[in-house]
């Protein structure tokens, strides 16, 4: 099924769209379209029942790709700050997962470029997008969470 979508090119809207999106070539062409927008990010998967895994995970990404540099604490700290807030719209305001018996399987965005009004200055986002539920297959539904941080 081909389909085009048209969006105002802003952070959180990319990094959505980026996250939801299940063919890696696709993502490949939208990273690069991204990227001549001033936009620099990745997408990656992520499956837990930990939370301190999934925030694990998705750092590890961000710096293994270059996408904050991990000598910066201001960096490190936006980056975290997008995660938790991502993370508090999959789990609906309690980050907790196993403690209740419930498991993720996420595709994750991180996307850094200009903010709201292309105003100075750079923003982090991280958008997650997949199921939680119980660990059984079938006890599961589809979760969002977008956050957004200044660096």
């Amino acid at each position: 099924m081909e389909f085009t979508i048209q969006l105002e090119p802003s952070l959180g809207n990319l990094a959505m769209l980026l996250a939801m999106n299940q063919d890696e070539e696709h993502s490949a062409k939208l990273l690069s379209q991204m990227s001549a927008l001033g936009f620099q990010g990745l997408q990656g998967k992520v499956g837990a029942m930990n939370g301190e895994k999934i925030v694990a995970s998705i750092e590890t990404a961000a710096k293994r790709h270059k996408v904050i540099d991990s000598g910066l604490y201001r960096e490190c700290h936006a980056l975290y700050h997008a995660i938790l807030d991502a993370l508090q719209g999959v789990t609906r305001g309690q980050i907790v997962f196993g403690e209740v018996h419930r498991t993720v399987g996420l595709k994750f965005s991180i996307l850094r470029g200009p903010g709201p009004a292309r105003e100075k200055g750079e923003w982090i986002a991280v958008a997650l997008y997949g199921n939680i539920g119980a660990p059984a297959k079938g006890f599961e539904h589809e979760v969002s969470g977008l956050g957004i941080f200044h660096i």
